[in-house]
């Protein structure tokens, strides 16, 4: 009999890539399966907020699933500005983005063929981007006919680095840390205030995996490169803007906040610095097993 150690990749990047791969999937499958839901339906299963709800569960089962191997990065986004931070090596930056963006492919096909008779019923057979029967936005985003490309892409810069100013946070001992098996459904909310407020215009990606997966599916599976050529060639900007929003997050999170909080080498800090560490300790624990815990986030 085959033990279970056994079957335990040895390559590390390998089981990085695996757990990213994994959670990407389920948190497409939870947030494409409630837009299908809520579409072909034509809202009589569920609404807007549900589609909302559904994505961000999907990050946070994802999370729980996934921060003991990678930290749950999920976003190539994410991976970039953590990339920048030096907390992630900037040779896992393109394989986690892969991993990212073939996981939340394959989501899509298992959608498409949960919902295939739902989604021919409705479109009547007819795969398209446009018109009061299009189900190409059950899987990518797409913008609002009002807004203009250069407002769409300051929409997902704005969205993206919310996301990064407000879970950069989440493990900074120095400051007010979350509890480690807190932070998953922590960011889940975070990601449900943005949905919430920044998802009109255009569908709020904020997150290149997320829409070029689904977007590539949809391609492969029928609507053709309408997905692509539609809205004057729009799909780059949830692929583009999202990187650089993150980034930016992420610098405005470093200048205003990381870099003026205690410092346990600076002599002026020390007293600041004890006092919020016991703070800290009656909180939550920095230990365990011995190992130093380490903070996840989407």
């Amino acid at each position: 009999m085959v033990k279970m150690s056994s079957l335990r990749l040895r390559n590390a990047l390998l089981r990085e890539c695996m757990a990213e791969f994994l959670g990407t999937f389920v948190l497409l499958l939870f947030g494409c399966s409630a837009a299908a839901q809520v579409k072909t339906s034509r809202e009589t299963k569920g609404q807007f907020m549900s589609v909302n709800i559904a994505f961000s569960v999907g990050v946070m089962s994802a999370m729980y699933l996934t921060k003991g191997i990678t930290g749950a990065h999920l976003n190539p986004a994410v991976t970039l500005s953590f990339c920048v931070l030096r907390q992630t090596p900037w040779k896992r930056l393109v394989p986690y983005s892969l991993s990212q963006l073939l996981g939340a492919y394959v989501a899509s096909g298992v959608v498409y063929t949960v919902y295939y008779d739902a989604i021919m019923s409705f479109s009547g057979g007819v795969l398209t981007v446009y018109g009061p029967n299009e189900t190409a936005s059950i899987f990518a985003t797409y913008p609002s006919e009002y807004i203009s490309l250069g407002r769409s892409f300051l929409d997902q810069v704005v969205g993206t680095g919310m996301l990064m100013l407000c879970i950069l946070c989440l493990g900074e001992t120095r400051n007010t840390p979350a509890p480690p098996g807190l932070i998953p459904p922590i960011v889940a909310v975070i990601v449900l205030g943005i949905s919430m407020s920044m998802s009109a215009n255009c569908g709020g990606a904020i997150n290149p995996a997320r829409d070029l997966g689904p977007r590539l599916f949809t391609l492969t599976a029928g609507w053709g490169t309408e997905v692509f050529t539609c809205y004057n060639y729009w799909f780059w900007v949830p692929l583009v803007a999202p990187p650089i929003g993150a980034v930016l997050g992420t610098l405005m999170y470093t200048f205003f906040i990381s870099m003026h909080l205690p410092d346990p080498h600076d002599p002026d800090d020390v007293s600041t610095l004890t006092t919020i560490s016991e703070n800290i300790k009656k909180v939550t624990p920095t230990t365990e097993n011995g190992k130093d815990l380490k903070a996840t986030y989407f």
